[in-house]
């Protein structure tokens, strides 16, 4: 069932970024007739959506090929998936960023704080149970191997502020991520 889910939610991922590249800024699917499915994808994310201060002095960071930021969502039934980030850059170094965001985010819980997938400190799950790597409850996509962030919320539901380690010299690119994943019904709730 867990396989079955994940495919699901990559293929619905994959899904809805081509229905946002097909349609421009804004895609939305509604079906309210006993189905109960809908389904948006847009390009207009924002830091108060994700439920986080923007940094103070930080910019918007567009590349050549990608917006700043996108809004993903499906709900179907007991289903739901929903996937926001925005990406801003800053001359502050990816410490002071952090620093800042670390109070923020402790409204949402424990901040646990990660690199390349490992915990950093002693501190290496949550009360709520979100660790750096959720690949043990079946949620590959929070999976937090790939750079250093900061996260708090549940294993089903968390927000990051990650720092993008491709930075230039003198900038630091982070961005800003709500993640709302499907539960595991072969688990007891959280």
């Amino acid at each position: 069932m867990r396989l079955r889910i994940r495919l699901f939610s990559a293929f619905l991922a994959a899904a809805m970024l081509a229905v946002l590249i097909l349609c421009g800024d804004t895609a939305l699917f509604a079906q309210n007739s006993n189905g109960n499915v809908e389904l948006h994808a847009n390009s207009h994310a924002s830091a108060s959506g994700i439920g986080l201060p923007v940094y103070p002095g930080a910019t918007l960071y567009k590349s050549k090929d990608d917006d700043s930021g996108g809004d993903l969502g499906l709900s179907f039934g007991d289903f739901h998936f929903s996937l926001m980030a925005i990406n801003y850059v800053t001359k502050d170094s990816p410490e002071q960023v952090l620093h800042f965001y670390r109070k923020p985010l402790s409204r949402y819980g424990q901040v646990l704080e990660c690199d390349h997938g490992k915990p950093v400190g002693s501190l290496t799950a949550t009360r709520s149970g979100l660790t750096c790597d959720q690949k043990d409850s079946g949620n590959t996509a929070s999976d937090s191997s790939s750079g250093h962030e900061i996260r708090a919320g549940s294993p089903q539901k968390f927000r990051i502020v990650g720092i993008d380690e491709s930075s230039h010299a003198g900038l630091t690119r982070f961005a800003l991520v709500y993640l709302e994943l499907p539960k595991d019904n072969n688990k007891k709730a959280q």
